[in-house]
């Protein structure tokens, strides 16, 4: 693979250049400040999460800039990272499951998004969201497990499914909108998962403090 190969995707490209995408390479700014924000009002591995927060938004920073394929490998994986940790966390802290079953739970994570990948890509206007969803589906289910067990972090994890599924909207939309929005609207997915995550972090956090979590 040629990790250098330029990667036009977005609507707000135009050409290249490290400034081709202004709004899509500052607009990742907001990742960075909700987890300073956060990063002393949380504790615990509630700061793991906002270490790694923080560097989704310089791995999507780089990707927006660079715009080549090594830089889109710094985008995802950032992405991924907090993606299996948050799963791990909401199992110890959410379902009190030691740490085998835990992270057996996040290995099943891949064939579920698998499953869900290969059964919404083919929609119309899914295509490359489909991964996204997959998570935004888990969480919905997540919440609707929990909701008898622990009802306040069921409402959290249902308001973040929500902002992701609005989030995915407006990253879906990018290109179809693109010759009536010439700027695109793939910032407001910035935006808007920058909050959803950051909001997903408080959810956690709360719960831990509140002392019926596990795995502290």
């Amino acid at each position: 693979m040629d990790w250098g190969q330029p990667v036009d995707r977005y609507c707000e490209r135009l050409g290249p250049g490290l400034w081709a995408e202004p709004l899509n390479a500052v607009t990742n700014l907001a990742f960075l400040v909700v987890a300073l924000w956060l990063w002393p009002r949380v504790a615990g591995r509630a700061r793991l999460l906002c270490a790694v927060l923080a560097v989704i938004g310089l791995g999507s920073g780089l990707f927006h800039t660079f715009a080549q394929a090594w830089a889109g490998l710094a985008d995802v994986l950032p992405i991924a990272v907090f993606v299996l940790l948050y799963l791990y966390l909401a199992n110890r802290a959410y379902w009190r499951l030691p740490v085998g079953l835990s992270l057996l739970g996040v290995g099943l994570f891949f064939p579920y998004a698998a499953l869900v990948v290969w059964l919404l890509a083919p929609l119309p206007g899914v295509g490359g969201s489909a991964a996204y969803l997959a998570v935004a589906l888990l969480i919905a289910l997540y919440a609707l497990a929990l909701r008898r067990r622990l009802p306040h972090v069921a409402r959290g994890l249902a308001l973040g499914a929500a902002l992701l599924a609005l989030s995915i909207t407006f990253r879906a939309l990018d290109g179809p909108l693109c010759a009536a929005w010439p700027i695109g609207t793939h910032f407001l997915w910035h935006l808007l998962n920058a909050a959803m995550l950051g909001w997903m972090i408080v959810v956690y956090h709360r719960h831990m403090v509140a002392g019926s979590g596990a795995g502290r």
